[in-house]
């Protein structure tokens, strides 16, 4: 640990914070299927499908998908549509999500020769894989992370020390790292991550839910339970998001249709030059094109909307 981080836990004994947090984890915790394997394309499509998706919702969606597309060679070799489809189809939102992931497997066959990196700067090369989850995928799959810091680590962190609490820019990256045993991040990093999933939550359950922390925490014996602000999800009803992902779901069940006959189909009120018309759809389109999700062809007299192949 460095003198810096040291400093920062001055009053904690970092043994006796690590014994007790990996204890409560191992006594008992919330079972996931994804806990269950050190997969690392199984581990990756959980981390991809888990942003800012419920994990309750995630399970059903995790099993079909490894059902269907069982290893990172079957996902390169599948229609990107389908993935698309299947994505918009579980409601996981953000569909470029599912276009990253499809080249990313083909990245793992054509790059890799199929063996995945186990190194999160390597892994930071498969496309639309960041530095958290390239760390996550190391952590999970190799247990060779480095300690993870999301927003739920944060709230436990600011929390747990009165230094990070009253930090005007707290390092909680020196702090995780020196908290985590050296060579233990698949447990540690699970165990950090259920205490702010289960116990330390934006509504603190400290007692109902036995954490393992209570002994140290600032938060607990001040009644302080301030946090750093937890970014909240936009509306889904009624967003772009949401008619994009109608527009890729129709543009899966036809081969192509017309900005007209797809703008009824998507929305009640579309009006061809009205406020939510050609020029509203086009948008949407191009977003999706950015994307590499669809495409307009402008040859005919009617512009016809497809997805990109």
């Amino acid at each position: 640990m460095s003198e810096e981080a040291a400093g920062t836990l001055a009053d904690v004994s970092v043994p006796d914070v690590r014994t007790a947090l990996i204890s409560w984890y191992e006594d008992d915790h919330r079972s996931f299927p994804w806990r269950e394997t050190t997969d690392p394309y199984e581990i990756l499509v959980s981390e991809v499908m888990s942003q800012q998706t419920q994990l309750g919702r995630v399970v059903d969606a995790w099993e079909a998908f490894l059902e269907r597309w069982p290893t990172a060679a079957d996902l390169a070799a599948a229609d990107r549509g389908a993935v698309v489809g299947f994505w918009t189809d579980h409601s996981l939102g953000y569909n470029n999500r599912a276009k990253y992931l499809h080249e990313a497997a083909g990245q793992i066959v054509s790059e890799f020769d199929g063996d995945f990196p186990r190194d999160p700067d390597e892994l930071q090369e498969l496309m639309g894989v960041g530095p958290y989850t390239a760390n996550a995928v190391a952590s999970f799959a190799f247990n060779n992370g480095d300690a993870v810091v999301d927003t739920n680590v944060k709230r436990v962190l600011h929390r747990a020390f009165a230094e990070i609490h009253n930090a005007d820019d707290p390092d909680y990256e020196t702090v995780a790292n020196a908290l985590m045993p050296a060579g233990e991040s698949r447990i540690w990093n699970n165990a950090i991550m259920e205490l702010g999933g289960v116990a330390c939550q934006k509504q603190p359950r400290c007692d109902e839910e036995g954490c393992p922390w209570r002994e140290w925490c600032h938060a607990y014996q001040t009644g302080d339970f301030t946090a750093p602000d937890v970014p909240t999800q936009p509306s889904f009803e009624g967003s772009r998001r949401q008619f994009r992902g109608r527009i890729v779901r129709l543009l899966g069940e036809h081969d192509e249709m017309d900005l007209d006959t797809l703008g009824h189909r998507i929305r009640v009120d579309y009006t061809p030059d009205g406020e939510y018309g050609r020029e509203w759809i086009r948008e949407l389109l191009s977003d999706l094109a950015e994307d590499g999700l669809a495409e307009v062809d402008e040859a005919g007299d009617v512009p016809i909307a497809r997805l990109q192949k």
